[in-house]
This record gives C-alpha cells, structure tokens and sequence, in this order.
C-alpha cells in the first residue's frame, strides 16, 4: 500500500487566503481548487490513518466520508456569520457510539498547526454523570494509565475544565477529587504544520493516537455496549 505523501503546501497557501477571504462570492470560484488540494487528499490521509488505527483502536476506524467534517459552518445560531471553516477536522468515535457520545479520537489542522486529541470535550449531563461514577470507582487504574511514559512524552498530561468544588452527590473527601471536579477529560498534542506537507504526518499522528489509545478506551467503557432498541409493547386479545 502507497504512503499518503502529505498535503501540497499549496493547501496551506488556501486556508490562509480563505482565512482572509472568508465569503461565499470568493470560495464559490474556487471550489474547485479546495476539493483538489484539500477535500480529497483529506479523505485519501483519513483512510491511510485507519489503516494505522486498525492495529491499535480497530473499534474507532471510521469511514472517511463519515470522519471528515464539511467545511461549510452552521451559523443559524451564531453571531459569527463567516460561511466557512478555517481548518480542517475528523472524528473518529467508537463503533458503538450513539451520536458521537463517549471519548472520540480528533484531528484538525489550520494554516498553522496540526492537532491530535483523544478523551471527552462537551459531554451533557448523563455523560458527565457516567464518567464520574466511572473515575470514582476506577480512579487507581485511570492514574495508571496517564502514568505512561510513552504517553507523558509524546502528548503529556490529562487536560480539561473543572470545577471550582466537588459535583453534587460525590463525596468531598474522595482520594481522586482532581479527576471528579473536572467537566473534560482529555489528551492532546500540537505538532508544527510542517508535518502536514510531508509523508511522516500520518506515522506522527498514529503514534500520538496510540498512546492516548488506553485512556479513551477505558472513558468508554460506559458506552461500549450498543443500545438495545426499545421492544413493542402489544396488546394481547
């Protein structure tokens, strides 16, 4: 199987001209150009890194058409009127996420940098409430994970909002306090843009993915097991 060579620089060159020129009367022209230099080689570098993921998370393996994010922006409500993205994004949830739920392994780049992301971002409620039921109850083996030196080097430390006290129903004086105030739990590591343009961006990111590969499994485990679908209640005659 060929190596996906990296992005043309010329792609780069397009998200900074976009960066300033961000109006449909602009892009429409040069649709063409973005699907050539950006939109297809993204798909192209997604594939490439599944191939990758399959040997480290084959449950987060995601169809690049399904991984890659439009770069069309939903502005109905925002104050943000700027029809499009300014970088480049995929997901990459597990198999048995229900609406993307649960830890998920991201990736984006902008004219700038590049990003590699592994854990939990903007959970609602029940979401919250799961993680923390499960880090109360598995705080020991979850500092054991963050604990790898492989892991420290390449992303390094678990980051993410939190709480100025304990969330309610949880006890204060809890020996992983640190871990239940907290609203995200993640890993995440900046690369320099340069990767992008070379064939090295996708062993890169796949090396950064499988480290942070055991903590977002183990996130996940509320979430591993599909919904069963809710059983018709019939009336008997």
């Amino acid at each position: 199987m060929s190596r996906f060579p990296g992005f043309s620089p010329d792609a780069l060159s397009f998200l900074r001209a976009l960066k300033r020129n961000n109006r449909r009367e602009w892009f429409q022209p040069r649709k063409e150009k973005y699907e050539a230099l950006i939109k297809a080689p993204m798909l192209e570098f997604v594939g490439r890194l599944n191939d990758e993921m399959a040997r480290f998370a084959p449950a987060y393996v995601t169809p690049p058409a399904k991984a890659v994010y439009r770069i069309y922006r939903d502005t109905r409500f925002s104050p943000d009127k700027t029809p499009y993205k300014t970088h480049i994004a995929a997901i990459f949830p597990r198999h048995s996420a229900v609406k993307r739920e649960g830890a998920v392994f991201y990736l984006h780049f902008t004219e700038k940098e590049l990003l590699a992301f592994g854990g939990v971002w903007g959970p609602d409620r029940d979401e919250l409430l799961a993680y923390r039921t499960l880090l109360q109850q598995n705080h020991e083996e979850f500092a054991a994970i963050l604990k790898n030196k492989a892991l420290r080097k390449l992303v390094g430390g678990l980051q993410g909002e939190q709480l100025s006290r304990m969330p309610k129903g949880f006890p204060v004086d809890h020996p992983a306090e640190d871990l239940l105030r907290r609203k995200q739990w993640y890993l995440e590591s900046t690369l320099p843009v340069s990767v992008l343009t070379t064939p090295r961006v996708v062993p890169e990111l796949a090396k950064r993915f499988a480290v942070m590969a055991p903590m977002v499994e183990f996130l996940n485990r509320p979430f591993a097991q599909k919904k069963a679908p809710k059983k018709m209640l019939f009336m008997g005659f």
